[in-house]
């Protein structure tokens, strides 16, 4: 491989970037980002790196969600909480069942930006440049709204700057108390339709508190009751704002992307000799990359080669998106050979991408049976192949949002007019995050005795 900087990937093809109309603006802007302060801290990357290390090793699972894409005109205190709370409540959930650590990463505080699958949009045969994502352009169709403007990285910089520091306050200031996060799953499963299903687990988790209480483990004895660890991570996907949110680490000399302890590439950018493996091969940050069901054995190897070359466990998280329909016959070749090569990864299943359609009413939704049914394969296709099935990644909200169809609920397509408030991508709401939750804890509790 050739030298790396943290600019070397400019030398390469790029895919998915918006073409800025004035480029002497956007290099002032990426000159300021340079001087601000890093939004996360190096050793806070590394800790995040020995939690998916043992992740890789089939000591513990990875819980990696939040917005599909992040709105400058929704951030509030409020929403920022709701989806903190449900990954919290799915967490408490999957660490009962699986007698594990869970680690905790959300899709927060950066998550800005979005690959498109057309560089233009056209409506009433009005044509105009997509909408990339609030870190690039506005939603509004409209030619000033949809012109990219470099000014918005620096107010994407400091709404997640903002909201890292909420979460951290959450984290840290007793939101995240275990009777809380319990009394929460409660009211869930007392309202759901299918409660009998999951009142056995919840009935179990309210024993063991009650177990630790007698024992004196509480919130005032121990602060792993009313404390978390909560990690963020994003889609790294506009560049010129990565890179100028890349410190060398004064501790031990070595490049990470501050924007996020976690970083990943999606399946539209990840070609082996473009620009983003590029960029991502050198910073040192836990990374991902989408893997869809068109991925060959060896672009896989080639690709673990270029982003992990020395093997390290925990460096990189295989993150499979293939559809339900696809998962089960292209899934365990890559598995195979990943195994029979000896590579060091976190293979996690996102359900989400491979199983959108458009209702008959125009709008992008997602059948929660099918991420369900692709979440069933994933795990299956592991206990087949003797492999270790490490996490999930999902676009969901803590909101009462109606854009999902199915779930206890039977959310139908009729529904979805109802509260369809997303700015990209149809997400799994509280009700149906939890219910997946319930779902996901008996596949992993069967994955974890396996490892017994």
């Amino acid at each position: 491989m050739t030298q790396w900087s943290s600019r070397s990937w400019r030398d390469k093809a790029i895919q998915q970037q918006p073409q800025y109309p004035d480029a002497e603006h956007l290099r002032a802007v990426e000159q300021q980002l340079a001087q601000f302060p890093p939004l996360v801290f190096a050793e806070e990357t590394r800790a995040l790196q020995r939690h998916l290390s043992a992740v890789s090793q089939g000591q513990g699972f990875l819980l990696q969600g939040g917005d599909c894409a992040e709105s400058f005109q929704d951030f509030n205190a409020p929403k920022i909480r709701d989806t903190f709370k449900v990954i919290l409540q799915m967490a408490i959930v999957l660490t009962f069942a699986g007698s594990c650590p869970i680690t905790k990463v959300a899709r927060m505080a950066g998550q800005y930006a979005k690959p498109r699958s057309s560089d233009e949009e056209t409506i009433d045969g009005v044509s105009l440049p997509s909408y990339r994502g609030d870190i690039i352009n506005q939603a509004d169709f409209t030619a000033a709204a949809r012109q990219p403007d470099p000014q918005r990285m620096i107010q994407a910089y400091h709404h997640s700057a903002a909201t890292l520091n909420l979460l951290r306050a959450f984290a840290q200031g007793g939101l995240a108390n275990l009777h809380k996060v319990h009394k929460w799953n409660m009211s869930f499963i007392q309202a759901n339709p299918m409660k009998e299903r999951y009142l056995q687990i919840a009935e179990e988790i309210q024993s063991a508190l009650k177990f630790m209480e007698v024992l004196g483990i509480n919130s005032e004895t121990n602060a792993t009751i009313h404390e978390t660890e909560l990690f963020t991570s994003h889609e790294a996907l506009l560049l010129p704002y990565e890179q100028a949110l890349t410190r060398t680490d004064t501790l031990t000399g070595l490049p990470y992307d501050c924007s996020a302890h976690m970083v990943w590439i999606g399946e539209r950018t990840r070609q082996l000799d473009h620009a983003h493996v590029e960029f991502m091969r050198g910073i040192h940050n836990p990374i991902g990359v989408k893997i869809g069901p068109t991925t060959t054995e060896q672009e896989l190897l080639q690709l673990i080669n270029a982003l992990n070359p020395e093997n390290i466990s925990g460096r990189l998280t295989l993150i499979t998106r293939m559809g339900a329909d696809k998962l089960a016959e292209n899934l365990p070749k890559l598995v195979r050979t990943v195994k029979r090569e000896g590579r060091h990864v976190v293979w996690s299943s996102d359900p989400m991408h491979g199983n959108t359609v458009k209702a008959d009413n125009g709008l992008k939704t997602r059948s929660f049976d099918n991420i369900n049914r692709e979440l069933s394969q994933f795990f299956a296709v592991h206990e087949a192949e003797g492999t270790y099935p490490g996490g999930v990644h999902l676009e969901m909200t803590g909101e009462d949002v109606t854009e999902c169809t199915g779930g206890a609920y039977c959310i139908s397509e009729k529904d979805l007019e109802q509260r369809y408030r997303t700015q990209c991508d149809p997400r799994l709401n509280a009700d149906q995050v939890l219910e997946l939750a319930f779902l996901v804890a008996e596949s992993l509790k069967k994955a974890r005795a396996g490892k017994g």
